[in-house]
């Protein structure tokens, strides 16, 4: 029985709250989205890419079908198919809405989802948002930033993350949800060992507090409101200079 919780606080400097999420235990879908633009169009951007999503993933749960618009991934399961084409789906029609009001005007979002069927876990991800993974005593992110420095360090590795944290290009996105038509979605999958424990998270979160603390605080356990909360107030005691999303998931024995 998959058991979940969510949380989210606008932090210390931030006017008002450009993250969405979802966490629905029921259908297995869980998400964080952090948006970008001016005029609350961050905001805006979050928001349709996480209704859309959840509109997808509600309306394939119950026949009829309806429809595979970008086509079927053989590689992928039936899940994995249906989290590629919804947030696909939620590329679109962000992008359209930025086209439809000059306020809008440059709007994204990044988005992290997951889809847990069974003992299945697919990820759909495009941006700086992450998926963590406690399980088996190893601690792992699973998806990987679209960010310039993330670019950087792949293609030399000899330069050190430490080299790079003042850089003024060091927080710059290189793919998001709802920027253009073709969009690089990050997917995968895997199976769930029922001690497992996922994170998805803004970089409100991740950005103030290190891995080691996240690691730590997930391996403490307890009931996933009050690490839920323990996490947000670690990001703020860091000086909570961004929007702050937490989504725990635990499979459960069933899973």
């Amino acid at each position: 029985m998959l058991t979940a919780f969510a949380l989210s606080d606008t932090g210390l400097v931030r006017p008002g709250n450009e993250d969405g999420y979802l966490c629905d235990e029921a259908l297995g879908l869980f998400a964080v989205a952090d948006g970008m633009g001016g005029h609350s169009a961050g905001e805006v951007a979050s928001r349709i890419a996480v209704q859309t999503v959840d509109a997808f993933i509600r309306r394939v749960a119950e026949p009829p079908d309806a429809g595979w618009p970008y086509g079927i991934d053989p590689g992928l399961s039936d899940a994995g198919n249906r989290l590629r084409t919804a947030i696909n789906l939620a590329n679109r029609r962000v992008l359209r809405a930025a086209e439809s009001n000059d306020d809008y005007a440059g709007m994204g979002t990044t988005f992290t989802g997951l889809l847990v069927c069974g003992g299945l876990a697919t990820f759909g991800h495009a941006g700086d948002s992450r998926l963590y993974l406690l399980s088996d005593g190893a601690f792992r992110q699973v998806t990987r930033d679209d960010t310039w420095v993330a670019a950087i360090l792949a293609n030399d590795p000899s330069i050190g993350p430490a080299d790079l944290a003042r850089h003024p290009m060091r927080h710059v996105l290189t793919n998001v949800v709802g920027a253009r038509d073709q969009f690089d979605l990050q997917l995968g999958e895997f199976r769930l060992l029922p001690d497992a424990l996922l994170l998805l998270c803004s970089d409100g979160l991740h950005g103030m507090v290190g891995d080691s603390v996240l690691q730590a605080r997930m391996q403490a356990g307890g009931p996933l409101d009050a690490m839920a909360g323990d996490l947000v107030a670690a990001a703020l005691a860091a000086g909570g200079q961004d929007n702050v999303t937490v989504v725990l998931v635990r499979p459960g024995e069933s899973a």
